[in-house]
């Protein structure tokens, strides 16, 4: 019986290029979702053995709906892809219980092995992700804690892509002055003021989407669908991503 997936990325083009790809590999696509939010109803609904998802997405990133996943389908591995690999994201991604990691610039084959290594019950990351998670630990206790829940978190995105306190409301499935508390609490604890501020620390942490006219063009793509966006030329440490 082929491992069941569900894929989660907002570029339509990318997650096509994908689902092909993994298909082609005998494995059996059973959803695709182009935000966060849609990624974990799925999983939940379909109880899929792995899901694969992109780091960045609108409604909910991939390390937040990660760690939902981990909650709603305890038995779904979830592999992630990223642009990034520095080491506050190997550590949020441990935490989040994701399973594996594999970089938009490796071929193909990699994130089929991925998928086979994390469904037997392993752990897949690369060679360059291997070594940042080492340095991770190594330094870890030099780092500051994260200051935000993981609800705080799912709000902070929220702001940052545009959506007024009521939508995030009912998003969430919480009441208004719920939402606006949660605000409140975010600013206290970044120490910012102004909405503005907001937006450029989520950004900046990697919590929310950056800009459709900031990434890429497809259509100028490498042609590799685990490429669409640049990596970083070193791995290193972001001090408040």
């Amino acid at each position: 019986m082929p491992l069941r997936l569900v894929l989660a990325d907002d570029h339509v083009v990318v997650r096509q290029a994908l689902s092909l790809l993994l298909t082609s590999a005998g494995f059996h696509v059973v959803g695709e979702a182009s935000n966060g939010r849609e990624a974990v109803i799925l999983v939940r609904e379909r109880a899929p053995d792995v899901a694969v998802l992109d780091v960045v997405m609108p409604l909910l990133n991939g390390l937040d709906a990660a760690r939902e996943i981990h909650r709603a389908s305890p038995r779904t591995s979830v592999i992630l892809l990223t642009s990034r690999h520095d080491e506050q994201l190997m550590l949020e991604a441990v935490q989040a219980g994701i399973r594996g990691c594999v970089q938009k610039t490796h071929e193909a084959k990699d994130l089929i092995r991925a998928v086979r290594d994390v469904a037997a019950g392993g752990v897949y990351l690369s060679a360059a992700l291997s070594r940042c998670m080492v340095e991770a630990y190594r330094t870890r206790t030099a780092q500051p804690p994260d200051p935000l829940s993981p609800r705080e978190h799912q709000v902070l995105q929220l702001i940052a892509e545009g959506r007024p306190t009521r939508e995030i409301a009912r998003m969430l499935g919480v009441s208004v002055k719920t939402a606006e508390s949660h605000r409140a609490h975010i600013m206290r604890k970044l120490g910012i003021r102004q909405t503005d501020g907001l937006v450029r620390y989520a950004l900046q942490s990697g919590s929310a989407p950056v800009p459709r006219e900031g990434l890429r063009s497809p259509s100028r793509s490498s042609g590799n669908p685990l490429s669409d966006i640049p990596r970083d030329p070193d791995c290193r440490l972001r001090r408040g991503a």
